[in-house]
């Protein structure tokens, strides 16, 4: 054992994802602490059911592709809204989390999505995984892509080509 500071405690017992979403340089250092704050506070607001709260992230032309999931592709922030209604009216209870949330510059976010739930009508948990993609521009999503827990190597890659491309 020994002594620890109580900041060192509450990151030894704080989730990986806010250990590890800092900054690559001290210039990108405020904006990558925004970035996961703002989709930490858009899980927050899914998680309530809250889709006016959710719905001021999204780009008015932005574009969900879940077609890797098997969802399909949803184009305009009204049509994601309407997505995500149907899908969280599935499930008498539902909570979406981040394993993982990695900030790789120029507003491409990484992220290791967890999702679970109790669907309608049925007394056993389902419990999903996935990668998503996010590119975000002056503070808003324009597009997410989701990948099955299979593809996580493919959506990271993703994410890096798409950061260096966005540099």
């Amino acid at each position: 054992g020994g002594v620890y500071s109580a900041e060192a405690q509450t990151l030894a017992l704080a989730p990986k994802a806010a250990v590890r979403d800092t900054g690559r340089v001290m210039s990108e250092e405020s904006a990558t602490r925004d970035l996961a704050e703002l989709m930490r506070r858009m899980a927050a607001a899914a998680n309530e059911q809250d889709f006016d709260t959710a719905d001021r992230y999204y780009a008015p032309d932005a574009v969900w592709d879940s077609s890797r999931t098997g969802a399909g592709i949803f184009e305009g922030a009204a049509t994601i809204r309407r997505f995500f209604e149907e899908w969280r009216s599935t499930f008498e209870e539902w909570e979406i989390g981040f394993d993982e949330l990695l900030d790789m510059g120029n507003g491409v976010v990484f992220s290791l999505v967890r999702q679970a739930g109790r669907p309608v009508g049925v007394t056993g948990y389902v419990r999903q995984r996935e990668g998503w993609v996010w590119v975000w521009v002056e503070s808003l999503i324009t597009s997410v892509t989701t990948y099955p827990e299979a593809d996580m190597d493919e959506a990271r890659a993703t994410a890096e080509r798409l950061a260096e491309e966005r540099g």
